[in-house]
């Protein structure tokens, strides 16, 4: 069966295709009996607006990007959640995308969403595409950047910003296990190309040098994966002494680090204390873990996020000044 056309809908109602149109987009420039007629011309053929059809007219289809390093990280996915839930009653969709923390995939991933005429773009950058993202900007399109600045930005950022205070949490975590006793640290990092890890890592750093540490004992620069948990906890056993406790500045890797560290045989928090940045839903299956972690808001950044995209989306807002909005962090424990 052909799907029912706006000319035919507007021969029903006995109106202009305009008028339907205009009913479609919910326009104050119509009467209540026009409408009331093209609404039930609609509902007699089973009317479906094209979304092909309303893209090419606006230049800009109903859809927003979101690139994140990997979309199954419970993290992001809470993110993607607030966006949806707040975009969703808009009439906005999500094109979902994982960059895998590499350079040349996000570039191309931008590409795409480009050329998908994409209405706005949320991406927590994998750092190496200042340029393309400040260009797509520069177009006219809204683009909020996501739990990551771009490279050299700071607090004059020129794009929407929706982060966390990565150095002051890392500091209150680090902290925690100094105050708990432990100096051998082992430190687990994310990859120094993106402003997280940079700005993790610089908490860290402050922590362990005012109590008197120049450098932490073990330090692993990983890629905010589980394998790299992994390796990090397999380099700081080959050096003959295991830190006594451990730093993991991402949640992903901090799953790694407890699963080799329990191959191992070690007890957390008796053999390896262990603070996490974020948290891991495992730690709580094991037996007295006494995990320290970062109590991280994702889906309340994600509904932010969604609201800076709609009023971007908006003409009126377009033009006004970046807005940079940090969540702050407490720290947990599972018992």
């Amino acid at each position: 069966m052909l799907k029912a056309t706006i000319k035919e809908v507007a021969a029903e109602a006995e109106v202009s295709t305009a008028t339907v149109s205009r009913v479609l987009n919910n326009s104050l420039k119509v009467s209540i009996e026009a409408r009331q007629r093209v609404s039930a011309a609609i509902a007699k053929l089973n009317y479906e607006p094209s979304a092909i059809a309303r893209s090419l007219k606006q230049d800009r289809t109903f859809m927003i990007g979101i690139i994140v390093p990997d979309i199954t990280n419970s993290y992001f996915m809470e993110i993607s959640k607030g966006i949806e839930d707040t975009v969703g009653q808009s009439g906005f969709q999500l094109m979902f995308c994982s960059s895998d923390e590499n350079t040349d995939k996000e570039g191309r991933l931008l590409q795409l969403l480009n050329e998908k005429r994409v209405a706005a773009v949320v991406i927590a950058t994998a750092g190496g595409n200042g340029d393309k993202i400040m260009s797509m900007s520069r177009s006219g399109l809204p683009v909020v950047l996501i739990d990551r600045s771009l490279d050299g930005q700071d607090g004059s950022n020129q794009l929407d910003l929706v982060a966390e205070d990565n150095k002051a949490s890392a500091y209150m975590l680090t902290r925690r296990l100094l105050q708990d006793g432990h100096s051998a640290l082992g430190v687990v990092n994310g990859p120094s190309c993106v402003s997280t890890g940079r700005e993790r890592y610089e908490g860290v750093l402050q922590a362990i040098r005012e109590w008197g540490i120049d450098e932490p004992s073990h330090l692993y620069n990983g890629d905010f994966s589980v394998e790299g948990g992994i390796r990090a906890v397999r380099q700081f056993g080959q050096t003959g002494s295991m830190p006594t406790a451990i730093v993991s500045l991402n949640n992903r890797m901090t799953f790694g680090v407890l699963l080799e560290l329990i191959r191992r045989g070690l007890h957390i928090p008796s053999d390896v204390a262990i603070a996490s940045f974020g948290e891991v839903e495992s730690g709580q299956l094991l037996k007295n873990p006494k995990l320290y972690y970062i109590d991280q808001q994702p889906y309340d950044m994600g509904k932010r996020t969604g609201e800076l995209l709609l009023s971007r989306m908006s003409k009126e807002k377009r033009s006004a000044d970046p807005h940079v909005e940090i969540f702050h962090h407490q720290i947990k424990c599972i018992l």
